[in-house]
């Protein structure tokens, strides 16, 4: 049975791998390694998100921190009720995950924010592995194409019949798999996502695990 998370100096994605070894050699002190899940396995919640940035989970080793996606989507998770305390971009600010967790499709970071197709499916037992673990799970968010697409393969649903789309909502295997735009910086500053548009689809999912209980 394969692990939750890779080993930090996993070696299956020869390219990634490579691109670790230069940041480590710039920045010793940064994390420089998969980025490990964040938030309890017995979350009914799991957000999906891309990989790590360069700057941001790459150099802090908690995903989406550090970076202005980590702003707007731990901002949005204490909003609704998934989070408590203060983001301060760093791991020992003491935030905390209220039944959500928080894993990337790819768990390494990629040149450009690219990882090819093969990394993706090559990381995809982990992602797998995690949603095994997770015995309350009812609801997943996905944060972009790549991720919702890497969910619904994982899920062995046929991507005709779960297209991504911001807002839109499949069942899928007894899970419900909620798209959203990824919060990125770029998203935000083009329009394709904005703020409430983001907000929209949590009070969805709130709504939703709200009603199940």
């Amino acid at each position: 049975m394969i692990a939750q998370e890779p080993g930090h100096d996993c070696p299956l994605c020869p390219r990634l791998a490579a691109f670790r070894a230069q940041w480590r050699a710039a920045e010793p002190s940064w994390f420089n390694g998969p980025v490990p899940g964040f938030g309890p396995a017995d979350a009914r919640l799991l957000i999906v998100g891309l990989a790590p940035g360069v700057r941001g989970a790459n150099r802090t080793g908690r995903p989406f921190t550090g970076d202005y996606a980590g702003d707007l989507l731990y901002g949005t998770l204490i909003d609704f009720g998934f989070a408590s305390g203060t983001y301060r971009a760093d791991p020992r600010d003491g935030l905390q995950l209220h039944d959500a967790r928080i894993v990337n499709a790819v768990r390494c970071v990629p040149p450009e924010n690219k990882p090819t197709t093969e990394e993706i499916r090559t990381c995809r037992p982990f992602l797998a592995a995690t949603i095994a673990a997770m015995p309350r799970l009812a609801a997943i968010v996905a944060l972009g194409k790549i991720a919702h697409d890497s969910v619904v393969v994982t899920l062995g649903e046929k991507m005709s019949r779960a297209r991504f789309g911001h807002g839109a909502r499949r069942e899928i295997g007894g899970l419900t798999l909620f798209g959203s735009y990824h919060c990125s910086r770029y998203n935000t500053n083009t329009g394709v996502l904005t703020p409430a548009m983001f907000q929209a689809v949590f009070r969805d999912v709130r709504a939703f695990l709200d009603a199940a209980a």
